[in-house]
């Protein structure tokens, strides 16, 4: 029954044919059970793991690498290669594979637990009224239209219409389901609201909820997926995983790199069709096969085979130093995507709040006998902690509160007057409530006062462990006096009042919603000397003009407190004494703002992210949370920049585009509202990132590119998340967004390192192959320099610090190119000069070299006829392995050096010195070791194909490897003297409002 909410108690129970007083009978139960389903969220069918492991797999560049390693492996059979040799190339090229496919699996399958989580929202068991008799039943077992019983502590089993209060008041906590950061209050009136949300909804309590206060009974109208609940699971199943910007344009990268790789391979095959008849070779078909070998080895040196396992490895380094940051990430690609963060949805309760309700404002009559004086005082502290100082209205802080009057005894009845408890969790280290905020505030305000009497009072609770110090003032109230009798609160009276007793003196303590208390006062307290005088009209319009102030332009919620000195011997409570009370004073609370998130949104629109508020709340509270925060001085108002969530759905779809570009603040939502926001950004192409902590933010969490959940948040919020606060901060997600950026341009260093490296390697090959000289480089030397030498370095870019203006520039357009213009032109000359020097060692050998045989040039293009020929030298030179080492050493050297280039982006290296990263300082010499254990080490030598180096050969190869940073630093010049320039300029003219941390220039 959808519109049970709008319907009265008669409709929904006539609808369901069900008396309220017997329930329904056994044959009604099993037709409904048939028509309705069970009370279940059904169980949905994982993704068997055969799929998950293939899915890992479809990409292009994995494709090409395993065609690669395939043709390589039947290469080396035709060629009669067996042992090591044959299978260590697509050996180590499936490993790699293997392991980037293990870390996707793991992902998605953390993925899928969120559907599972959802279940344990769920209630175990239900009071139902079957055949005139209440019985406790499996939840499993409830049916449309059973009569349910629920009371405090009961988690609603399914959604539930209200039919009968059983008790003055029912408070249910929804904040799981709506977010709201309070109780809400049910009744049993129909619903006349017109696009009613969740919140709107107040005759209905819904499933996973829990009652906090009150008895009532209800009726089912919702089982199952017919749920609050369940609407949430079938959102999340609609919700299908986006790719990650990184994703999308590596993929992109792969597809443009294939078609280079296959156009080089096809035209280097062809261009030596002339040479497959060359008597070397032995054959035509051998020879077509010889140049077949040598396209592959041009497509392996062209694939960065490293760059799949260097990006997570990249990505991992990223997330562990954000979980210092106290930013635990569940997906390792959403950790670059918050580079590229647009927009940031936030929650208000918790994310931007504190979440702990607290006193923040009192007032009090500070003296009547020279007129009306009033006095306010204001709290610190935002949390559940028994700590924070109270100041008068000139700041001055108060160093014993206790001795005033009014707030001594806004402590007594704060403490009296109370029905909550505060405690201490060792091992979560907070102070964790029991009951109702608003009065767990009050108990803390108990703590702050203090007690009366000690002069070294403050000292002392300090001296107290945090168990004791929790509840040690109100334990002490409690112990002064003894409670006889208590008038719970009501709607009507919208108060409660509890009778104590001390030394034979009976005191009544009452506590409620100001109009009330005020309405049954005939008297004051005074705070300068304990007084207590008539309240006059005078003093009455004083108080309601502050009530105002502090609800209206403050909107504090507010309590007033008063007390009766009640005749001796007095035992009981009733209606009639809640009159010719004498007020005490005025307390407003308020969930704070933490403090640091003024800063952390400041910075945001320093780095042109854009920060929305979104939250359950209603729209007055929230634009006053705003404006405390501070970041939102900019905005004269809040006109065209807040909304509720129907004032949005009732725009005109062309007005809604206006609105979703200028909107702070989105109110009074509900699951389908966060979701709907999210896919509406996306459509204007923004990068969303959504924070949520509840069951109702799941949907939306992974919708976004990427969720945030909290750490105290719930187990599905969590599961449906791409990132976890583990402080529930939004400060951390801005330094998460930093720390994403910087993960960003340190995985664009290593692609530029890794395709320049590589795009040397081809032209080396192609060079060869063009000029008709012996190959320079073996396909297992190419393996060797690709995964070993580039992978140690390309990782350690990845330890490059963290730019100081990396939160001083616009978010980076999604569809930037990882790639693109003047930097692919850097890339080519690098990689040009990288090819010819290898080429360049190859031939020098042959002719310069003391070691070889010093033959001209002509003779090395011409070394397929040497046999056909007379020659004054061996044949047999052409298959020395000297000039293939020489080659390879310059190649890596080349490369280590390219490596170093990396450092910065434009920044020559007189700025940022080599031993700014010394993780890169160190795998270079790592990769330099390694490759001397192979020159120098057999069995190593003989399975690399190369030899040992003499001194004049390690010479040539430095001389021939040094001018890569000459290069580099010439196009770095002219990179920071064009386009950097002028970037460097705007951007130094911000504020930097990011807190100081160990940065370097860019």
């Amino acid at each position: 029954m959808e519109d049970a909410f709008a319907r009265s108690v008669p409709e929904v129970l006539e609808f369901f044919g069900v008396d309220p007083s017997k329930g329904l009978t056994d044959v009604q139960v099993t037709n409904n059970a048939r028509i309705y389903g069970r009370n279940v969220l059904p169980q949905e069918e994982s993704t068997p793991f055969w799929k998950l492991v293939l899915k890992q797999f479809d990409d292009l560049l994995v494709k090409i690498l395993i065609a690669a390693a395939v043709v390589s492996f039947l290469l080396a059979l035709v060629n009669g290669e067996t042992g090591l040799t044959a299978f260590l190339e697509p050996s180590v090229i499936l490993m790699i594979l293997a392991a980037n496919a293990a870390v996707g699996v793991i992902t998605e399958t953390n993925a899928e637990k969120a559907l599972e989580e959802l279940r344990a929202y769920q209630a175990d068991v239900a009071t139902i009224m079957r055949n005139g008799c209440f019985s406790i039943l499996p939840a499993t077992e409830l049916v449309p239209g059973d009569i349910v019983e629920v009371s405090v502590g009961c988690k609603i089993p399914a959604d539930l219409r209200m039919i009968e209060l059983l008790s003055d008041q029912l408070r249910v906590d929804q904040a799981i389901l709506t977010g709201e950061s309070s109780s809400v209050e049910k009744e049993l009136e129909s619903t006349l609201t017109t696009n009613a949300v969740y919140q709107d909804k107040t005759n209905i309590l819904f499933s996973g909820t829990v009652v906090v206060a009150g008895r009532a009974r209800a009726v089912v109208v919702g089982v199952g997926s017919n749920t609050a609940m369940g609407s949430i699971r079938d959102s999340m199943l609609k919700t299908e995983d986006e790719a990650t910007p990184l994703k999308r344009k590596l993929d992109e990268f792969g597809t443009f790199l294939a078609k280079v790789i296959a156009g080089i391979c096809i035209l280097v095959w062809i261009v030596n069709i002339g040479h497959f008849r060359d008597p070397v070779h032995g054959g035509f078909f051998q020879g077509a096969v010889h140049y077949f070998k040598i396209a592959v080895a041009l497509a392996v040196a062209a694939i960065p085979e490293g760059l799949p396992a260097v990006v997570t490895t990249c990505l991992a380094l990223g997330t562990k130093r954000m979980a210092r940051l106290n930013a635990i990430v569940r997906s390792l690609p959403s950790v670059e995507t918050l580079g590229c963060t647009t927009v940031i949805c936030s929650d208000k309760t918790g994310t931007l709040t504190t979440n702990m309700m607290s006193v923040s404002k009192i007032c009090v009559l500070q003296s009547a006998s020279h007129g009306v004086v009033p006095a306010e005082y204001t709290v610190g502290g935002t949390t559940y902690a028994p700590e924070g100082s109270i100041f008068d209205a000139i700041g001055m802080q108060l160093d014993f509160p206790a001795q005033f009057p009014c707030l001594l005894h806004i402590a007594m009845c704060s403490a009296l007057c109370n029905e909550s408890t505060i405690q201490y969790n060792p091992d979560k280290k907070i102070y964790e409530k029991i009951g109702e905020s608003t009065e767990v505030a009050l108990r803390i305000l108990a703590e702050k006062v203090g007690l009366p009497g000690f002069d070294s009072m403050p000292s002392s609770l300090n001296m107290l462990t945090k168990h004791e110090r929790a509840s040690y003032c109100n334990h002490y109230w409690e112990n002064q006096f003894k409670k006889i009798s208590l008038l719970e609160f009501s709607r009507d009276r919208k108060m409660m009042s509890v009778l104590c007793s001390r030394k034979q003196i009976e005191i009544m303590f009452s506590k409620g919603a100001p109009e009330s208390i005020l309405s049954r006062c005939t008297s004051i307290l005074c705070n300068d000397d304990g007084s207590i005088v008539p309240l006059t009209p005078i003093i009455r319009a004083e108080l309601e003009s502050r009530f105002s102030s502090f609800a209206g332009k403050d909107t504090l919620r507010c309590l007033a407190l008063a007390l009766k000195r009640m005749p001796p011997g007095h035992q009981n409570i009733s209606l009639d004494d809640e009159r010719d009370l004498t007020f005490i004073g005025l307390v407003g609370m308020l969930d704070p703002p933490r403090e640091e998130v003024r800063n952390a949104i400041l910075a945001c629109m320093t780095a042109g992210i854009r920060v929305m508020v979104v939250t359950g709340d209603n729209k007055t509270t929230a634009e006053s949370l705003c404006r405390k925060i501070g970041a939102f001085d900019h905005l004269e108002d809040f006109v065209g920049r807040s909304f509720t969530a129907s004032e949005f759905e009732n725009l005109p779809a062309s007005e809604k585009t206006t609105a979703l570009q200028q909107m702070t603040l989105f109110t009074r939502v509900e699951p389908s509202h966060k979701k709907m926001l999210v896919e509406a950004l996306q459509q204007q192409n923004e990068v969303v990132a959504m924070t949520g902590d509840g069951v109702n933010d799941a949907p939306a969490l992974k919708k976004a590119d990427i969720g945030i959940a909290m750490g105290s948040g719930t187990a599905v919020a969590k599961s449906a998340s791409d990132m976890v606060l583990a402080d529930d901060n939004f400060a951390t997600i801005v330094a998460a967004v930093a720390e994403g950026r910087a993960i960003y341009n340190n995985t664009k260093q290593f692609i530029r390192y890794m395709i320049s490296s590589n795009i040397g390697e081809v032209v080396c090959i192609f060079v060869a192959a063009v000029l008709g000289i012996p190959d320079t480089l073996v396909p297992v030397q190419l393996l060797w320099v690709n995964l070993v030498t580039d992978g140690l370095p390309a990782t350690a870019i990845g330890f490059n610090k963290q730019d100081s203006d990396v939160m001083k520039s616009r978010p980076r357009k999604v569809n930037e190119a990882v790639v693109s213009g003047w930097l692919f032109f850097r890339y080519l000359v690098i990689g040009a000069y990288v090819g010819l020097a290898t080429v360049a060692g190859f031939i020098w050998w042959f002719i310069y070299s003391d070691t070889g045989p010093k033959i001209a040039y002509s003779e090395l293009m011409n070394f397929d006829s040497c046999l056909k020929r007379e020659t004054t030298y061996p044949c047999s030179i052409f298959s020395d392995r000297h000039p293939s080492t020489v080659a390879m050493t310059v190649l890596v050297v080349v490369e280590m050096f390219n490596a170093l280039n990396n450092l910065s982006e434009n920044q020559s290296l007189v700025v940022i010195p080599p031993w700014s990263n010394l993780w890169l300082v160190g795998s270079v010499g790592v990769t330099m070791l390694l490759h001397c254990l192979i020159l120098y080490v057999q069995p190593l030598s003989v399975l690399f194909s190369v030899v040992p180096l003499t001194w004049d050969e390690w010479t040539t190869v430095l001389y021939l490897s040094f001018p890569v940073i000459i290069i580099d630093e010439i196009l770095k010049f002219f990179s920071r003297n064009s386009i950097g320039m002028r970037l460097n300029l705007r951007l130094r003219r911000r504020a930097d409002f990011l807190p100081k941390r160990e940065v370097r220039d860019k």
